[in-house]
């Protein structure tokens, strides 16, 4: 059977983008916020698969667009966000 590799009751991160409409244009400011269980001080972003901007932090304020995730450990990597 499928076994989760996070531990018991964590929960998978989700990135909430604010502001929430889509898409945004392409000056305005996006603030990513990596949303879950586990260590928020070591949260590791993820830009189009590379490791991205200021680790550590739960919230990024971009203007560049791509596809990002977020990383906690003792709870994995978030579901990707197309901005």
């Amino acid at each position: 059977g499928w076994c989760p590799l996070s531990p018991a009751g964590a929960q998978t991160p989700q990135i909430l983008v604010q502001p929430p409409w889509t898409p945004a244009v392409l000056w305005d400011w996006v603030t990513l916020t990596c949303q879950g269980s586990g260590t928020a001080g070591a949260t590791t972003w993820y830009r189009d698969g590379q490791r991205w901007g200021q680790q550590g932090r739960d919230r990024l304020s971009i203007t560049e667009s791509g596809t990002y995730r977020c990383d906690r450990p003792g709870s994995g990597r978030s579901p990707p966000v197309r901005v």
